[in-house]
């Protein structure tokens, strides 16, 4: 069975897709990809070059993800032109991986971890959706104590994303991922025997 796992900005997804894997799921984790697509030599790193500038590479040639960054969370356009080289190239690799394991594994749980993945118009590519619920409340506070970020720009963050209450009643699955480790858990093996996975 192949799912798309997804949530907001600080759910916790990095959490459960862990609890996940420690029960035999196969990850393929769109972040890791995102990293793989923009290294040297790759066409998505050209393209972010020649359309944001030269001034984004690092002395040897390597995208300063920091600077990128200031420029495409402050403004909604930039950050559109952004996805538009990206995400086609994060696709197509991402659903290379889960067709190779799927092949390889036909019995074993494939998880997509994809933040964005109602945004970029996903799910159909997915048996199932997974979402990693917290209130947006406890996504800015975590933003907060996590990255260090004013209240304003952990709620510009958020903001960026879907609405989580509305990722909420799309889902197949929702894991409340707002309380202790210990009733996370308890969702994920109920979610586990309810799929009568190996």
């Amino acid at each position: 069975m192949k799912i798309g796992l997804t949530g907001g900005i600080a759910s916790g997804k990095s959490t459960i897709a862990n609890l996940l894997v420690e029960r035999g799921a196969l990850l393929v984790d769109a972040d890791r990809v995102a990293r793989e697509v923009v290294q040297r030599g790759e066409p998505a790193l050209e393209a972010i070059a020649s359309t944001f500038g030269q001034a984004l590479l690092e002395a040897d040639g390597s995208l300063n993800r920091k600077a990128l960054g200031e420029i495409v969370f402050r403004d909604k356009a930039s950050l559109a032109k952004l996805e538009a080289i990206t995400h086609p190239a994060i696709r197509t690799l991402m659903q290379e991986r889960i067709h190779k394991y799927a092949e390889q594994f036909p019995n074993r749980l494939v998880i997509a971890d994809v933040p964005l993945l109602y945004e970029t118009n996903q799910a159909h590519l997915y048996e199932g959706i997974m979402v990693v619920y917290v209130p947006a409340a406890v996504q800015i506070s975590r933003l907060m104590a996590r990255n260090l970020y004013t209240e304003e720009e952990a709620k510009r963050r958020v903001e960026l994303q879907m609405d989580i209450e509305l990722k909420r009643q799309k889902a197949e699955w929702v894991i409340d991922n707002s309380g202790t480790l210990e009733e996370t858990k308890r969702q994920i093996n109920e979610f586990w025997k309810s799929q009568r996975l190996p």
